[in-house]
């Protein structure tokens, strides 16, 4: 399942409006997320401006991710609009070039017929677990980060309903699985090291991860997470990297 590699597409895209979340926890996500969204390019949003023109205050947080400019790859950060809500995670096949084996968020690089950081994310996160996009609602973006080969990544926040059925490509994708939101917010990390070579030289590196569901998430996923938990909850985690020892 693909989306057509276009602008006209991005009209058609749906705005969580804050007014309409059942939920206070992504009630309070969408407004910090869609506030941070629009001051990077616009005025800032005034308090309540979502409860008097939905229309208007759509159209300014899908106008203030169109003019974002366009980085090398976008991931879908998309979490499930129900009381517990759970984060879409994945882990890559063994077989991939790149971050083989490791666990994301869906997404990938940009096309050139793309034309913006939300078609990426929605047209990867459909090719990786046929998620439609159609069924997305928007929330705003996070900041940049830079991947361990040098690629700036756009996360694009967004609301999904809990009940979609996604289905794995196995040429891309090992498993599809779910982090418990809340247990993100208030569960501390645990230190992970993972080893490394360089120039013959192996290393040890240690960084923050969470345990969900069997796997470690770190790395770029990592810092992503905890960026939307800063942006959104104000929970600051230190996210290092540190060599531990190293050896010849």
């Amino acid at each position: 399942m693909t989306i057509p590699n276009n602008l006209d597409v991005f009209d058609q895209f749906s705005v969580a409006i804050p007014t309409f979340i059942r939920y206070p926890t992504l009630r309070k996500l969408a407004e910090r997320v869609q506030q941070e969204t629009v001051n990077a390019v616009n005025r800032p949003i005034r308090h309540n401006e979502h409860n008097e023109h939905n229309a208007s205050y759509s159209a300014r947080v899908l106008d203030s991710l169109y003019q974002t400019p366009i980085a090398d790859a976008s991931v879908l950060v998309a979490i499930t609009h129900e009381r517990h809500p759970k984060l879409l995670l994945t882990r890559r096949a063994a077989h991939m070039n790149s971050h083989a084996g490791e666990v994301s968020c869906v997404g990938g690089k940009h096309d050139e017929g793309d034309g913006n950081n939300v078609i990426t994310a929605l047209r990867e996160a459909c090719e990786e677990t046929a998620l439609p996009p159609n069924k997305v609602q928007l929330l705003g973006q996070l900041p940049i980060q830079t991947s361990k080969g040098g690629l700036t990544v756009r996360p694009i926040v967004a609301l999904i309903a809990p009940d979609l059925v996604l289905v794995p490509e196995l040429g891309e994708i090992s498993r599809i699985f779910w982090a418990d939101f809340e247990s993100l917010l208030t569960q501390p990390t645990v230190e992970y090291a993972v080893e490394y070579t360089m120039q013959e030289q192996t290393s040890t590196l240690l960084t923050p991860s969470w345990q969900v569901d069997g796997e470690t998430v770190w790395g770029l996923t990592g810092r992503v997470i905890a960026s939307l938990l800063e942006m959104g909850f104000d929970r600051q985690l230190d996210w290092y990297y540190r060599i531990q020892n190293t050896r010849l």
